[in-house]
């Protein structure tokens, strides 16, 4: 469990991390969930940070939980979000998620959706993970795994 000094120095590393790069930010460490230490960034130039797909974001992520795990030895995660950026992202793949079920269910037409991360997957699956009148299978290798969307129902002539 990690403690109120650790909570701490996770604020001051991502804190120096940011102010090393120039970036002007506004950092703000939400309580602890579980493992996962949420932290949000508003910035004027957030599209620098996120990148494309939010590949930036997710290297930024990774590079400080790595010089975090070697400065505090307990098991946790962190997730960054610059702007809602995360947010908006989930909430979109949950509304698309659903309209393309309906699509496939109404249809019978299998819908294949383009490659995606393993987070953005997960997040598919457990939005339509209650539906009886579809499957959802992740297939493919990565980079390139991707979401297919099948109908349950028989398909008419």
């Amino acid at each position: 469990m990690l403690s109120e000094d650790n909570i701490n120095e996770i604020k001051k590393v991502v804190k120096e991390f940011f102010q090393k790069t120039s970036f002007e930010i506004d950092l703000q460490v939400l309580p602890l969930q579980e493992k996962t230490i949420p932290i949000e960034i508003k910035t004027p130039e957030p599209k620098i940070l996120i990148g494309q797909n939010g590949q930036t974001l997710a290297e930024i992520q990774r590079l400080l939980k790595a010089v975090l795990r070697r400065q505090i030895l307990e098991d946790f995660y962190i997730d960054i979000d610059v702007n809602d950026y995360k947010k908006k992202k989930i909430e979109y793949l949950k509304e698309t998620a659903k309209d393309l079920a309906d699509e496939v269910a109404i249809s019978g037409r299998e819908r294949v959706l383009p490659p995606m991360s393993s987070y953005e997957r997960r997040i598919i699956h457990l939005t339509l993970a209650e539906r009886k009148d579809i499957v959802v299978q992740s297939t493919g290798q990565e980079p390139d795994r991707r979401i297919t969307i099948k109908s349950l129902a028989p398909r008419e002539s």
